[in-house]
């Protein structure tokens, strides 16, 4: 149950992320946000903890906020894989990232999984 609700969760992160974010576009209806939030979701399942701890220097040395870069960077390759999903550049991928991770860290936190 609670993967359906993380896939949503990603999808309602996406869509606050392109209507905040200008650079940040996606094209197609509901389905399409829950299809962009399931592979959202596998990304940063699969290749964030990765990408992750081989930037651990970097992120040490910045205090954490190369970890923001890390968000932009798994933003980017889910609209790589998405055909309908656009990120027009670094700083757009880094802001989405941004939306992304506070508007999960806040609804994580009122859902407050037991």
């Amino acid at each position: 149950m609670w993967i359906i609700v993380q896939i949503v969760i990603n999808a309602a992160a996406l869509w606050l992320a392109a209507y905040l974010v200008p650079g940040v576009t996606y094209t197609g209806n509901v389905v399409y946000l829950l299809l962009a939030g399931l592979v959202m979701g596998l990304v940063n399942l699969l290749v964030k903890p990765v990408v992750t701890l081989l930037s651990l220097p970097l992120i040490i040395v910045t205090l954490g906020l190369f970890y923001l870069v890390v968000n932009g960077l798994m933003l980017a390759l889910v609209a790589t894989l998405l055909q309908g999903l656009t990120v027009d550049g670094c700083m757009p991928a880094i802001l989405g990232g941004l939306v992304i991770g506070v508007f999960n860290w806040v609804v994580r936190g009122l859902l407050d999984r037991d």
